[in-house]
């Protein structure tokens, strides 16, 4: 009898739990859509890998049944999806006010509690304004010949071998030099590979939050463990043997530590230390991978693209000299080529942020504490905006002519309602710049120097974020020479 009557009282119980799980409280209108299960809601769906350049399946078929704005849940926690390029401009000018930066905990965990994503106010702004130190564009101009330097010298090792995967080769290149001029970190010199640490990291990096031995997040739990401690080795040393003169970035964080009255502490140093790291070259060789594959895939745009490079060095006085910040700026191609790039990569699936009080959009309510997820390749795959969008075509960024809205012809330079590809509003990347120098060079380097031929691989997968599962194989020549080298040495 009693057990019956506590059966009935449990399933009760779990009844209500399930309905007010699928149907949360609002003082207004909550935007349609799924709670999925209960504490698990959609998470599963979300992390459901794709093959597909197209807007996430996910996030497609909810589009169609509910609208561009819909609600779901991840990890635990309700969620605001918005692919409207309204609402998403409204979050980015109201960051600060209405919404604040905001990421789940999982991510919190990953990049650290005192990351620059997860700071507001004053203090995102003084470490914003430390980091445009490193990548603002007269730093940038200094650092030019030695990011042509290294890609030219890359490219020549890489022309020595039978086959070069891209991915790897193009993250070992970026990583090396942003590790350089971020710690003075050299590898033939080190006793650890700082390297391997942030590779175990990533591979576990989008993955469904389980941290247990054997999963792809706890490797990339331990991962940055080890990576922090580095770090953290790295930053004793420098305190027992301060050096003279300011060498690296490191140098300088060391003296915003060490002045009195500083807010910035040693756990946010090196947890900015460590996103720097990470941000600088993954999603950047990401990109270079995808050009490349693009390239290859499309002989008219390789062929202008060629032609630009080559009147650069026809221009120039002497054939020997490296680039210059001019010639840099006139790459009016190869900014509209990188554009077109980053529009079709998606690298960033969701850019988060969290609700601070209801808020009232069109006949929708927001509830405070909410978590919304602005989600760039529903905008960029968008074709209200872009004519023809799964097509992969840079003169779109010319003076013109297929864009539905002419309006985004004004956007090479910045984050909008219509191009988020480096985010927008207050949180717009501040590596944006880098980004673009470290692209536009290397590309100088290829197209002039060498040719290439795809050997394996090349396709995409997306869950949710931008991977290369069986990598992107070529074999690269020197343009002038029938075999750059003995090859296999």
């Amino acid at each position: 009898m009693w057990g019956m009557f506590i059966g009935a009282l449990l399933l009760v119980f779990i009844i209500c739990w399930i309905y007010t799980w699928r149907n949360p409280k609002c003082n207004g209108k909550l935007p349609p859509g799924s709670m999925g299960l209960p504490l698990l809601g959609e998470t599963l769906q979300f992390f459901n890998p794709s093959t597909t350049s197209d807007i996430s399946p996910f996030v497609k078929r909810r589009m169609e049944r509910y609208g561009p704005i819909f609600r779901t849940s991840l990890v635990g926690r309700p969620v605001i999806v918005s692919t409207d390029p309204d609402l998403n401009h409204f979050i980015f000018l109201q960051e600060g006010q209405l919404f604040q930066s905001w990421y789940p905990d999982t991510f919190t965990e990953i990049f650290g509690r005192q990351n620059v994503g997860s700071l507001h106010g004053f203090m995102y702004k003084y470490l914003k304004n430390m980091v445009l130190n490193l990548f603002g564009p007269e730093s940038l101009k200094k650092m030019m010949p030695e990011v042509e330097q290294t890609a030219c010298r890359r490219l020549k090792q890489w022309s020595c071998q039978d086959t070069v995967e891209l991915k790897e080769a193009t993250a070992s290149m970026i990583f090396d030099l942003t590790a350089k001029k971020l710690i003075s970190y050299d590898q033939d010199n080190s006793s650890e590979n700082l390297r391997e640490n942030f590779v175990a990291f990533i591979r576990g990096l989008i993955s469904f939050p389980v941290d247990i031995p054997g999963t792809a997040y706890h490797k990339c739990l331990q991962g940055r463990k080890r990576a922090m401690r580095m770090l953290k080795n790295m930053l004793m040393e420098r305190r027992e043997k301060p050096r003279m003169q300011r060498i690296d970035f490191f140098d300088y964080v060391l003296e915003e530590l060490e002045k009195e009255g500083t807010i910035l502490t040693e756990a946010i140093a090196l947890d900015l230390m460590f996103v720097l790291l990470f941000a600088s070259f993954e999603t950047t060789s990401l990109a270079l991978t995808l050009a490349i594959k693009f390239l290859s895939d499309h002989p008219l745009v390789l062929k202008q693209l060629t032609e630009e490079h080559e009147r650069i060095l026809e221009n120039r006085e002497n054939a020997d000299t490296g680039l210059t910040w001019k010639e840099y700026k006139s790459m009016t191609y190869t900014f509209q080529f990188i554009h077109e790039t980053v529009r079709l990569a998606n690298i960033v699936p969701g850019i988060f942020r969290k609700a601070l009080r209801d808020i009232q959009f069109k006949e929708y309510t927001i509830p405070a504490g909410w978590a919304v997820m602005v989600c760039p390749p529903a905008v960029h795959l968008n074709p209200a905006i872009y004519q023809d969008p799964l097509s992969f075509n840079p003169g779109r960024w010319g003076v013109g002519q297929t864009f539905r809205n002419p309006v985004i012809v004004m956007e090479l330079n910045g984050g909008s309602k219509n191009f988020m590809a480096f985010g927008g509003g207050m949180r717009f990347c501040v590596g944006t710049d880098f980004t673009k120098v470290q692209m536009a060079v290397f590309l100088h380097c290829l197209v002039t120097k060498y040719r290439w031929t795809p050997i394996k691989g090349g396709d995409i997968l997306r869950s949710p974020g931008l991977q290369f599962p069986d990598g992107f194989l070529i074999q690269l020549m020197e343009k002038n020479k029938t075999d750059g080298c003995n090859r296999g040495e």
